[in-house]
């Protein structure tokens, strides 16, 4: 999985860039600092001080990696190009349930997803089953919850 291409809008790939700059510049030497007061109240191996901080310095140092990683592989989608009549990243996609309930979500990268803005990432069951579709098309959503009908009503780009 390691290789696999991230993809993310233009304001997503900036978002995550901020958040690791602000961690390489902010939290990471926050947190030496932190590592360093601990180790100055004497014996190590009592310390709980101690041992709360080089966790934190190591948890930091692995969401460093991992914010690299998704960066190294990110494929950076301009979707103010993007047309047609088909659901692709990217898309804003108006469903209708069977009660006849309206809902609207535009498709976007995993880490840029968020509920409060009705975007919702590739990877998640909507999206994967929203995928190719088109206005006048059902769809069977799968969730823990179990399986949902819906019907693609419109497919934009904005």
């Amino acid at each position: 999985m390691a290789d696999l291409v991230v993809p993310m809008t233009a304001a997503g790939h900036a978002a995550l860039k901020e958040k690791l700059r602000l961690m390489k510049t902010v939290e990471r030497p926050r947190a030496i600092v932190m590592l360093a007061e601990a180790r100055s109240h004497g014996d190590l191996s009592e310390n709980a001080e101690y041992d709360a901080a080089r966790d934190r310095a190591g948890f930091l140092e692995a969401q460093i990696a991992d914010l690299e990683g998704r960066l190294a592989r990110a494929r950076v989608i301009d979707t103010s190009k993007l047309s047609g009549t088909k659901v692709v990243f990217g898309a804003t996609v108006t469903i209708e349930d069977d009660a006849g309930t309206a809902q609207i979500w535009t498709i976007v990268g995993d880490d840029e997803s968020s509920l409060e803005d009705r975007k919702i990432g590739v990877s998640s069951p909507l999206a994967r089953a929203l995928m190719g579709k088109e206005a006048g098309d059902d769809v069977e959503i799968r969730t823990p919850k179990g399986v949902r009908e819906a019907s693609v009503v419109k497919v934009e780009f904005k």
